[in-house]
């Protein structure tokens, strides 16, 4: 018996939605699978954090000032204080170009965890000062528990305003920022504000991944050594790219000349 054509047209709307549907779904799943692998963190060394990505020339690359979530402060120092960290990140290579002198105040601007507080604690000495400051409270509360435990009486940790440091004017020799400025909006304006903080003859050292890096955020949010220099250029910056051995990052320098006599 032959069927009747409208019990054909009836069946068919179900059929095509069984045939579109299976490969949409088999398609959302895989996105999500994907996706799964691509952390947004600095400093961890996660290979979801590939080099050579899409949107990798130096005309394309910068969407910085993306938005991370680091409340997780003890879920992130598995990452950020990570045994191989050291290998690549070299801090005590990053301390000597600080050019820090005993007795200095230093602030390590989105101190995170506080891997550098440590090196800086003892570059500083017993009469110098160290703030590690972070917009995170769950970071501070972390870094204030380590300084303690640590037993860094010259660790002073801070909550700060992702638009402010909160530094007093002229009030400190040397400011580090590692993996960090990139997640700042205006930082034109903030170069301004570390000038200011900075006492004559002070450095800001600005450290962050370069485009090759299998570590730091995805490469559309990373920028280029050179325009790092502008941006403190523009907040009144003497600006130079440091000779160094870091594998995977770069450092500018920013000075603040020294009073003329």
């Amino acid at each position: 018996m032959q069927s009747k054509p409208g019990n054909l047209d009836n069946r068919f709307p179900s059929r095509a939605l069984l045939f579109i549907g299976i490969p949409l779904l088999f398609s959302l799943l895989s996105l999500s699978s994907s996706c799964s692998h691509y952390p947004h963190h600095e400093g961890g060394g996660s290979p979801g954090h590939l080099p050579h990505a899409e949107g990798s020339t130096a005309e394309t690359v910068s969407q910085p000032h993306v938005h991370h979530a680091f409340k997780d402060a003890e879920l992130w120092s598995k990452r950020f204080d990570a045994p191989d960290r050291k290998d690549w990140q070299k801090p005590e290579e990053v301390i000597e170009l600080m050019d820090i002198e005993s007795g200095m105040t230093v602030a390590d601007i989105g101190a995170g965890t506080g891997y550098f507080l440590g090196y800086l604690s003892k570059a500083v000495g017993a009469q110098g000062m160290v703030l590690g400051l972070d917009i995170e409270p769950s970071m501070v509360d972390f870094m204030a528990n380590r300084a303690k435990r640590e037993n860094w009486t010259n660790v002073e940790v801070r909550v700060v305003h992702p638009d402010d440091p909160g530094l007093p004017p002229n009030s400190v020799d040397r400011i580090l920022i590692v993996n960090t400025w990139h997640h700042i909006a205006d930082r034109e304006h903030y170069s301004r504000k570390l000038y200011d903080a900075l006492k004559p003859g002070g450095k800001v050292l600005v450290v962050d991944f370069t485009l090759e890096s299998p570590h730091g955020p995805p490469v559309s949010q990373r920028l280029r050594p050179e325009e790092v220099m502008a941006e403190l250029q523009a907040g009144g910056f003497e600006v130079e790219l440091l000779q160094e051995t870091l594998p995977n990052q770069y450092i500018v320098a920013g000075h603040h000349p020294p009073e003329r006599e």
